[in-house]
């Protein structure tokens, strides 16, 4: 062992290491770790095909729960208070997430760090853009694909979108820069109550210290430790006050607020490196960035009629931006599998901006009905079949001017895989009605 591995070692203990839960982040441990020449044993109780191909290549073994290890990493959808995680910590064990082993293992590596509500993931990747056209080699990672110990080893600065599950796994993390967007409600089945949440979230600010920096909206309620320092963004300026851009030249599919987050950890991040943050550089950067696929993206046009896939748009914070961004009047599809959102900010933000909603999928009408507007029903075979209704029915609720908006409130989990693929299939559907022309 050399001297340098055997300093990795012991940040994540020298004895058993197991990890528990596979999937995506599983898997980038489990790359990460054979890489490293790190032995690892792992559990899951429901391992898929691709899971138990890369383990038997990697040539790590099934471990058991019921035995004793230094180290665990959970997966982040394994809940913080599983009775297998339990007993692991009750005889020992330390329960860490992918992002905290990543911190330990890569110490001299700059992390931003980035969460909220809605808006993270965007915001994830803008960073990074914004970073790489002032030099620097950025790579960003963590709840987005791919998991943050892929890029680890490549990049030169980390940008890392971190969820609630992630941030309940992260004992001794320091972020130089961190970012939260927004405060919501979200994830109530996993953490039982908006505080609990709240809490989870707040955990990015936990290993701070004087020097660092946070960026928050205006008004949130932080304790932090002193000495960091906190930017609330308003307008696309430095933390300097020396404007950017106006608000007005951002693309139509970036919102300003996310914008102005990204552009003061940017600045906080550039200033670290010893970095110069040229604003002519920083300027052109945000007038060429583009939505992450399936996030508030121009798919389609047929004539006036524009249609935009917001098809990640579940939370409330989410879909009430949506519906506020989008050029009335809007055709809202609506629908998939309800998970309990708020429906009275909707209810205002649809005011005098939708004319109908079009509802779809396993709880579409009874959201409808909810929010107390117009609405039409369609229906399909299959997921395919469905959105080609939804789409056609948008469409022709518009009379040849407007959006056809899918922000669809519930999940994707009744027709499809993910919010992904259904995004997809509404791209399809759009661009398949008569005179359809690729949106921009």
């Amino acid at each position: 062992m050399t001297g340098e591995q055997g300093v990795r070692d012991a940040r994540v203990g020298g004895g058993r290491l197991l990890i528990y839960g596979l999937g995506r982040s599983g898997r980038g441990v489990a790359r990460f770790l054979a890489a490293e020449g790190r032995p690892a044993e792992w559990h899951d109780a429901r391992p898929s095909a691709e899971d138990l191909a890369l383990m038997n290549r990697l040539h790590f073994e099934r471990g058991e729960v019921g035995d004793e290890y230094q180290t665990v990493v959970a997966a982040p959808g394994v809940p913080i208070d599983h009775p297998d995680l339990e007993g692991l910590r009750g005889r020992g064990a330390e329960i860490l997430g992918e992002v905290a082993l990543a911190a330990r293992l890569r110490p001299a590596l700059p992390i931003v760090g980035v969460t909220g509500t809605a808006g993270k993931g965007g915001t994830t990747v803008l960073i990074a853009s914004l970073l790489r056209a002032c030099g620097v080699n950025a790579r960003e990672g963590g709840n987005i694909d791919p998991p943050l110990l892929d890029v680890v080893d490549a990049a030169e600065v980390a940008v890392a979108e971190l969820s609630s599950f992630q941030l309940e796994r992260v004992p001794g993390l320091r972020l130089p820069v961190a970012v939260i967007t927004n405060l919501g409600v979200d994830h109530l089945d996993r953490h039982g109550t908006e505080a609990a949440y709240h809490a989870a979230k707040l955990n990015i600010t936990a290993g701070q210290q004087a020097g660092d920096m946070l960026v928050i909206p205006e008004g949130l309620e932080v304790r932090t430790r002193a000495g960091v320092r906190t930017f609330s963004p308003s307008r696309l300026v430095l933390g300097s006050g020396e404007e950017v851009l106006p608000a007005s030249e951002l693309p139509e599919s970036i919102h300003p607020a996310n914008a102005a987050a990204a552009l003061l950890a940017a600045e906080a991040m550039l200033l670290r490196l010893g970095r110069p943050a040229p604003v002519a550089v920083l300027a052109a950067a945000l007038r060429a960035a583009r939505p992450q696929r399936g996030r508030f993206e121009t798919v389609a046009r047929v004539g006036g009629v524009r249609f935009i896939d917001d098809s990640i748009a579940t939370r409330t914070l989410a879909v009430q931006a949506a519906l506020e961004r989008a050029a009335p009047p809007i055709a809202w599809l609506v629908g998939g599998r309800d998970k309990g959102a708020d429906l009275g900010p909707l209810r205002a933000a649809a005011q005098g901006r939708v004319k109908t909603v079009v509802a779809f999928g396993e709880d579409g009408e009874r959201l409808a009905r909810g929010l107390g507007l117009p609405y039409v029903t369609v229906s399909g075979t299959d997921g395919d079949g469905t959105m080609q209704a939804a789409a056609q029915a948008g469409l022709d609720a518009l009379g040849g001017e407007g959006t056809v908006l899918l922000a669809p409130v519930g999940t994707s989990f009744d027709q499809f895989r993910d919010y992904a693929q259904r995004g997809d299939s509404f791209r399809r559907a759009a661009l398949a009605l008569p005179g359809a022309e690729v949106g921009a």
